[in-house]
């Protein structure tokens, strides 16, 4: 590896590098594929302890920086934890390989037999701020898919994601597949992003995960697609029709589960007419559990809610807070959304079908729940075994990107010495 005080060129190396070994990746075999991540999970679990020290450091640096409390639940990792990621990295290897998969056949009546299948996108960068456990998931995903990577980690994970990288190369090495299939950029230098993000020579699509600033920043900068999400500004519905149980469950659920998460609820509405029933409740419940609830004129009437104001709709708190405001009726419900939602994920609860039909085609977002926890916006919890990313935009993907996510197509074309007319 080069000298890693000259960023172009230790970019340029790895880029080259992950190039090639995309090359090789795209017909690898299923079986070493699956060997290699199965042999990473075990590495990982008889290096815990190792993980756990290097993480500690990790955490040190993040209480030196001052992170949130929610910052720095995402960086911590302890032995559960550390199973979580051995149990993602198995979980993606029992999946089927996309690669190769046909998604469409046809005949033709020129004698063409046509066939649509997965194809490996190339090198996938991925862009990563504090979770370390994204280095497991967005290594095993790409190699799943047959696509290399190269893994920028963020500043306050450096240490957590160079244990669990090695880990990972462990596995290609036993499985005896390219070790830059897995590749991480070693350096805190913030130049590195921006080197990244201009590989057009070598990068096929970026994958930034963190909050607004960094994937603001990758959205700006990047010549080369990127699937990312912007923020997880999530909105929970309570219809007039919501089962009070449910409706206490869900909505307690998606917002003091995991504060810190994308999918973590930032916004509860409230059909008027349960406002003095179910919703006053649910607004008690949550105070109860220590969640700040900012609420408009109607709901400041309960004792401990605080006054909204116009920042907080569309906020994305990541934190022990939440926006809360009365609507008129679902349709209500549904223009607040049109209007403040980031597209990531939202929720109504309601014990009405045709309410719920109504919601599903008219909320425009990647992901939209009914009666459950908006805490289960994730590929793991889809049976993606992880994901990469929550993607928002509409073109390629959207929604959980997985194995499946991270590949394109192309179109095999059969004939028997046929000419076109």
């Amino acid at each position: 590896m080069k000298d890693l005080t000259d960023i172009p060129a230790l970019m340029d190396e790895i880029g080259r590098r992950a190039k090639a070994a995309a090359a090789e990746l795209a017909f690898a075999p299923s079986e070493a594929k699956t060997r290699a991540l199965e042999a990473a999970a075990d590495a990982v679990w008889a290096a815990r302890a190792d993980i756990i020290a290097a993480n500690e450091k990790d955490m040190e640096y993040g209480r030196e920086k001052g992170l949130s409390d929610a910052m720095m639940d995402r960086l911590m990792l302890d032995e559960d934890r550390v199973q979580s990621i051995c149990d993602g990295l198995r979980a993606v290897a029992a999946q089927d390989d996309p690669v190769g998969a046909v998604l469409e056949e046809w005949d033709r009546p020129s004698g063409l037999h046509i066939q649509r299948v997965r194809t490996p996108l190339g090198v996938v960068g991925v862009i990563y701020e504090s979770r370390p456990n994204v280095t497991a998931d967005a290594g095993a995903l790409c190699l799943k898919s047959g696509n290399a990577v190269i893994l920028r980690g963020g500043s306050e994970s450096f240490h957590s994601a160079a244990a669990i990288h090695a880990c990972l190369v462990e596995g290609l090495r036993e499985a005896g597949l390219p070790e830059d299939a897995i590749q991480r950029v070693p350096t805190r230098d913030r130049s590195a992003v921006s080197e990244l993000l201009t590989m057009t020579a070598y990068v096929d699509v970026i994958v930034p995960r963190g909050g607004k600033g960094l994937v603001g920043l990758v959205q700006r900068e990047a010549r080369v697609p990127v699937f990312a999400h912007l923020e997880g500004i999530v909105h929970v519905y309570i219809d007039v029709a919501a089962d009070p149980q449910k409706t206490l469950d869900v909505v307690l659920n998606a917002k003091t589960r995991r504060t810190g998460i994308c999918g973590a609820a930032e916004c509860l509405l409230i059909h008027r007419d349960v406002v003095d029933t179910i919703g006053q409740g649910v607004v008690r419940a949550l105070l109860a559990a220590g969640i700040e609830v900012r609420g408009d004129e109607t709901l400041q009437a309960i004792e401990g809610v605080t006054a909204a104001t116009e920042a907080d709709w569309g906020c994305e708190y990541l934190d022990r807070v939440i926006a809360a405001r009365v609507v008129e009726d679902i349709d209500g419900a549904i223009a607040h959304i049109g209007r403040y939602s980031s597209n990531h994920t939202d929720c109504i609860l309601t014990e009405d079908d045709a309410a719920a039909e109504r919601f599903f085609e008219r909320v425009d977002s990647a992901i939209v729940m009914r009666n459950a926890s908006t805490q289960f916006a994730d590929g793991g919890e889809f049976g993606m075994g992880a994901e990469i990313g929550i993607a928002t935009g509409k073109m390629h993907a959207r929604g959980p990107v997985g194995a499946a996510q991270l590949t394109s197509f192309k179109y095999l074309v059969t004939g028997d010495g046929t000419t076109r007319p």
